[in-house]
């Protein structure tokens, strides 16, 4: 089981520690209800620095990268993160990844932490004699602070404007408490705030660090559990769940994050057809109008037939209400279906997605 270097943190602030894909990870602390309406109100701190780091350089970096993901590298500027899911000849994906640009000629990718050392070995069979790669993710841990006080509490500790760094976009070497930091403007939370990369062994001070900073302005610390929920209610996907090597980016509703227009890109051919032909699924979001949660798996039944799955679903705390999201049948055109609970149809209405949007700083 691996550990994060902030693990003896987790175990003195009483988290409840779980096997989370090989890593032994807090699910919540105080409890995922209070934790998510922490980041929506006021400020959570995520420890994120299971996720795999990917290292990206040379004289060919950019248009290696290019060639993996389907999204468009060629018109970002240092300083920019762009999103992007990586592909399979197939269409189905890999992994989703977030690109961070540090220069011409260098950029630092964040993949999902299950999915690094697959990430890395497809890396290295597309790899050109230009570019070199290299699995920096013990080097860095990453911290998350999300909400509408994270700017604030943040801002506490360095003399960089925090103004000055705009949605995706990054800036290096912001000191933290004099420690050179990645400072990003991203989140997995639906909330605006910040992503930090920095070195491994100086992780536990800055942590202590922002809760300090924090204390007054209500940051608590938080994770799995309500990460969850947070990226449920933005609808944002999870790999394995509205995301994996069966499911396409214009599946799961990703289709602006898919530029035909770049130079060929892998999946390219696959995708072309499945835009022209459309997907056989298409992602939707649901509310249940009975009685039950809708759960990761679960049939979706219309006219007594079969239309789909459920990816994820689960109690939004924000909207009071339990939502869910499924991969059905293109052609479904209807307002009501049924989700099957436990041998039962449950009743459910089709509603449009995210179900919540928060306001970021252009």
């Amino acid at each position: 089981m691996k550990q994060t270097p902030l693990y003896e943190k987790h175990c003195a602030l009483g988290g409840k520690m779980i096997d989370f894909g090989g890593w032994l990870m807090p699910v919540q602390y105080s409890g995922i209800l209070d934790e998510h309406e922490h980041v929506r109100n006021t400020a959570g701190l995520f420890d994120v620095s299971h996720m795999g780091e990917i290292k990206v350089e040379g004289e060919g970096a950019a248009s290696y990268l290019q060639k993996l993901v389907t999204n468009d590298l060629s018109g970002a500027a240092p300083g920019r993160a762009i999103y992007s899911p990586m592909c399979y000849p197939s269409g189905g994906v890999v992994d989703d990844l977030l690109i961070y640009k540090l220069s011409e000629k260098s950029y630092l990718v964040v993949v999902n932490a299950a999915n690094t050392d697959k990430d890395f070995s497809w890396f290295e069979q597309q790899l050109s004699d230009n570019v070199k790669i290299e699995n920096v993710s013990e080097q860095y841990a990453q911290l998350a602070i999300q909400g509408p006080n994270a700017q604030k509490i943040l801002q506490t500790l360095t003399d960089v404007s925090l103004d000055e760094i705009k949605f995706y976009r990054f800036q290096s070497g912001v000191p933290l408490c004099g420690i050179p930091s990645i400072v990003s403007r991203t989140g997995y939370t639906g909330e605006d705030g910040f992503e930090i990369y920095l070195p491994s062994e100086k992780a536990a001070s800055l942590w202590d660090a922002l809760l300090t900073a924090g204390s007054e302005l209500g940051l608590v610390p938080a994770w799995l559990g309500a990460r969850d929920t947070l990226r449920f209610e933005a609808a944002l996907p999870l790999y394995g769940h509205e995301l994996s090597e069966e499911i396409s980016p214009l599946e799961a509703g990703l289709g602006r994050f898919v530029r035909f227009g770049k130079d060929d890109f892998i999946g390219r051919e696959a995708l072309i057809r499945q835009h022209e032909t459309g997907p056989c699924r298409k992602l939707v979001g649901f509310e249940m109008t009975g009685r039950g949660i809708a759960r990761h798996g679960f049939a979706v039944m219309a006219q007594d037939a079969r239309i789909g799955s459920v990816t994820t679903g689960n109690y939004s705390p924000t909207l009071k209400k339990n939502l869910g999201l499924a991969l059905i049948d293109p052609d479904f055109s209807g307002e009501n279906f049924e989700i099957v609970i436990r041998g039962k149809t449950v009743e459910a209405a089709v509603i449009s997605l995210p179900f919540y949007t928060k306001k970021y700083k252009k």
